[in-house]
């Protein structure tokens, strides 16, 4: 397995069976305490940081150096970013590991490290390939073979700076030979508007002197206008000053008429309040009259007409129903029936909440419909009733009462159907009384007992509204 530029990649590597010591062996490798003058060249300190952290990963823990087994389970990339200067460092220090990653690289590239250690460079190899091979397995000459590849690699920084400065200066004077041709271009230009400016200041100049002569001109007429508009102004101010003196007059004669017409309607008034209080005296006495001849006949205070006893004796037969010119389906019924005094809704609890939301479990069903009724007897003080059939509750409470809707729920032997009517046979006749439910049954006992039936769905349509 080998890396992008051809390294050894991968983790792991047996321990060597001939018991070498890392960097040294029978091939006369030099001793592996030995080290480099200058630091390594970053491309091939990067190289071994990068081998040392593709062989952590397939050491033993035993084999593995301290300050490494935190990052030898991380991914090999990660454990080069994250450890490469203490990688480094070992590899510099600690033979042993060193001696595992030139065990890995003599696995992977047998030729380049039978080479190295003849004391042979393949002319065709990485050089910086070459001088990892060399740090980690350091063979005889080991450090020549990282000098000749640090020049090599100063080499071709410096072509590259050269390349580079060289690429600068053609740019440079490339540039330069542009801005010349545009200080060029733009001194022509300069010329050519300057001389277009002279020519507009020979115009202006001109322009200036006829304005001047017309200027002179306007102001001799406007002195002559000023001295024509005073005497016109004063020709006006004593035409003004004899229309003032007319209005005058004419204001006084006006005064003198608003008098005499405000004293011919206070004679006006004074005669008519004369017969206003003749006619009255004449009422009382006709109203006196009356009232006594009432009480020496002894007749009644009011007259019933024979259709005032029709409707009298209809009433007394059939009650009032709540809300009767109002059809089942309006919107507006339960605001009309809740605005009445003293009403009573009696609510079928399962037969409303299984038309709005059958889905939800019984106990969420009563809980979403009583919060919803809690908030309708909050805003309109109704008196709100709820009624559950209990065959459905383990321990049904004879009465539950919220803060301002009674909660009611039917005995086994008796079901919310036949607990509602019970409740409105137990009203008052006459008493405003409504009952909210989609069940026929119900629908037509309420409605013999004299209450008003609304629909579920007015109700849930109310309550969402």
């Amino acid at each position: 397995m080998t890396s992008e530029d051809g390294g050894p990649a991968g983790a792991g590597g047996s321990a060597r069976e001939d018991g070498e010591s890392a960097g040294g062996g029978e091939d006369g490798a030099e001793p592996a305490g030995d080290g480099l003058d200058r630091p390594l060249p970053e491309a091939v300190r990067a190289r071994i940081v990068e081998y040392g952290s593709d062989v952590l990963g397939g050491m033993r823990m035993s084999d593995l150096p301290p300050v490494l087994r935190r990052v030898a389970k991380f991914e090999p990339r990660r454990r080069a970013r994250l450890a490469g200067p203490q990688i480094a460092a070992r590899l510099e220090s600690d033979a042993e590991f060193r001696g595992h990653v030139a065990e890995r690289v003599e696995q992977v590239w047998p030729e380049l490290v039978g080479e190295l250690r003849r004391g042979v460079v393949p002319p065709a190899a990485d050089p910086v390939a070459v001088a990892a091979a060399a740090y980690l397995l350091r063979p005889a000459g080991w450090r020549a073979v990282v000098e000749r590849v640090r020049g090599e690699l100063d080499r071709q920084e410096s072509a590259k700076e050269a390349d580079e400065a060289a690429d600068t200066i053609a740019d440079l004077r490339r540039r330069l030979e542009e801005a010349k041709d545009d200080r060029r271009a733009e001194a022509a230009r300069m010329r050519s508007e300057l001389k277009d400016q002279r020519s507009t200041i020979a115009d202006l100049r001109r322009q200036l002197h006829n304005e001047r002569e017309r200027a002179k001109e306007s102001a001799r007429e406007a002195e002559q206008a000023i001295a024509e508009a005073a005497d016109r102004t004063a020709t006006q101010t004593g035409r003004v000053n004899e229309v003032e003196a007319e209005n005058r007059r004419l204001r006084n004669r006006l005064a003198a008429a608003e008098a005499q017409v405000e004293n011919a309607r206070r004679a006006a008034r004074a005669g008519r309040s004369v017969d206003e209080a003749r006619l009255r005296v004449l009422l009382d006495v006709l109203l006196e009259a009356g009232h006594g001849l009432r009480r020496e006949l002894a007749l009644p205070t009011s007259i019933e007409s024979p259709a005032d006893l029709v409707a009298e004796r209809r009433a007394a037969e059939d009650a009032p129903v709540p809300g009767r010119g109002l059809p089942d389906d309006d919107p507006g019924l339960v605001d009309e029936l809740l605005s009445l005094p003293r009403m009573h809704l009696l609510v079928d609890g399962y037969n409303v909440t299984k038309t709005g939301y059958g889905t939800l479990p019984l106990a969420d069903q009563r809980s979403r419909l009583l919060s919803s009724l809690e908030g309708l007897a909050s805003r309109t003080k109704a008196e709100i009733t709820c009624v559950f059939d209990g065959a459905d509750v383990t321990v049904p409470p004879a009465l539950s009462v919220t803060r301002r809707v009674r909660l009611l729920f039917s005995d086994p032997e008796e079901t919310a159907d036949e607990l509602i009517i019970r409740m409105v046979r137990a009203e008052p006749r006459g008493r405003p009384l409504a009952v909210v439910t989609s069940d026929r049954e119900i629908v037509d006992a309420v409605r013999r007992e004299g209450a008003r039936a609304v629909a579920a769905a007015v109700l849930l349509r109310r309550l969402d509204g």
